[in-house]
């Protein structure tokens, strides 16, 4: 089934066509991941690319693939990030009209690094609020132009592209690899890999990693068939998709070792770890393979594993929220509804006698009511241990300032983070 797809060969002519733009990017043994789970763990720096991202592989092939017929009648994509940036290189690069759709909100950072790769080739238009509206608006262009439409993960030549980064790997690796840990969002990438690792590496155990928020590749493997989530969460955003790539789904049914899970808050964990502890700067996508580690800590004791770090576009303005949400994982961040009797004073005794020698307010937020007794605020509170918790709860009820606490009541909490 996987020859139906592309064989070994048609791999081989596309890396040569990839390096026209796209680096070798290094395999590097990182020795902190290494001693805390006891095997030789190796990062594929994808981030290291020009883009920052791999994407630049599958979508430079498909164009430079396209015919001199159908290069004249223009490219047009839908993207609110890698793609587009690889799109838009392409065509700089080959010197073919391109026409890429992203949202409205797309931040500023991503728009300009579109129009800095794509120069007076690309033209940028934004539509719509999400990347369903933009790629509804592609679709529609296409059809009205007849330009060639370069999708992200569901067309051949793209993941032939992508599957030159395994290729790759398989070359650069000095010893037999025994796991490779893949992100999943479209299905591209994992495709890629399948192919080359099943047929030139089959001891190797491929496991494809989704976060929680938007697992389609799994629910879709529950299912039986390839399944569209109603609601994702869209912060992992380099792999929040509603559904999966068919033929991705296929090759996963037949191919895939292990799926495993990973929350949106232990993916912001290892951001911060990779940028404090190796200054590696990767996305929330390109976070997921070492974030997932601890998922399968056993089985890979002793074993060569490969983490594929899929890209590093991160918006700085990411941050805050990103520590956030580590700060949520590790049980250190809580948020309260705190009753402050309105008399002077109040928010005095509530810091002095009610919180911890380390315990931090990070977030307060007050209106007085003067025909009530209390008055409600909400409040941020970071601990430096999660076990002060429950010390920090007694404390606020036998002082009469607890009301309630928000951090597992999501229709409230959501409008905190």
């Amino acid at each position: 089934m996987l020859a139906k797809l592309f064989d070994i060969q048609s791999i081989q002519e596309a890396k040569g066509i990839v390096r026209d733009v796209a680096l070798e990017t290094p395999l590097q043994l990182n020795e902190r991941l290494s001693e805390q789970y006891g095997a030789k763990v190796y990062f594929k720096r994808e981030d290291l690319q020009p883009i920052r991202s791999f994407k630049l592989r599958g979508a430079y092939h498909k164009i430079y693939k396209l015919s001199a017929e159908e290069r004249k009648r223009g490219i047009v994509c839908a993207s609110a990030g890698n793609h587009a940036q690889g799109v838009a290189l392409a065509c700089n690069k080959l010197r073919i009209k391109g026409t890429i759709f992203m949202p409205v909100p797309t931040p500023k950072q991503k728009l300009g690094q579109v129009r800095m790769f794509g120069g007076s080739n690309v033209e940028i238009r934004l539509t719509g609020d999400t990347f369903d509206d933009a790629y509804a608006a592609a679709q529609s262009f296409k059809d009205k132009t007849n330009s060639m439409f370069v999708h992200p993960f569901e067309d051949k030549d793209v993941v032939i592209g992508q599957a030159t980064l395994a290729l790759e790997l398989i070359e650069q690796a000095e010893e037999p690899i025994d796991y490779i840990l893949v992100p999943i969002g479209g299905g591209g990438l994992i495709s890629g890999v399948l192919h080359v690792f099943k047929t030139l590496s089959p001891q190797t155990k491929v496991i494809g990693i989704e976060p929680e928020g938007a697992p389609a590749m799994q629910q879709s493997l529950v299912n039986g068939k390839n399944t569209e989530l109603n609601e994702i969460d869209p912060f992992v955003d380099g792999a929040a998709v509603r559904k999966v790539g068919d033929d991705a789904f296929t090759l996963c049914t037949t191919f895939l070792d292990k799926l495993v899970l990973v929350s949106e808050g232990k993916i912001c964990q290892s951001i911060l770890k990779l940028y404090n502890k190796e200054a590696i700067v990767v996305e929330p996508a390109g976070a997921m393979s070492t974030a997932s580690l601890k998922m399968i800590n056993e089985e890979i004791k002793g074993k060569n594993v490969v983490c594929l770090i899929c890209g590093g576009n991160n918006d700085i303005t990411r941050m805050a929220e990103i520590k956030e949400r580590a700060l949520l994982e590790a049980n250190l961040l809580h948020y309260f509804i705190v009753r402050f009797p309105q008399r002077a004073g109040a928010l005095k005794e509530f810091v002095a006698e009610v919180l911890g020698p380390k315990d931090d307010i990070t977030f307060f937020e007050y209106s007085k009511k003067n025909n009530r007794s209390n008055g409600p605020a909400v409040v941020g509170i970071e601990l430096k241990n999660p076990y002060d918790f429950d010390i920090l709860v007694k404390r606020m009820k036998s002082k009469g300032f607890y009301g309630d606490y928000i951090n597992n009541k999501p229709d409230l909490f959501q409008f905190l983070i």
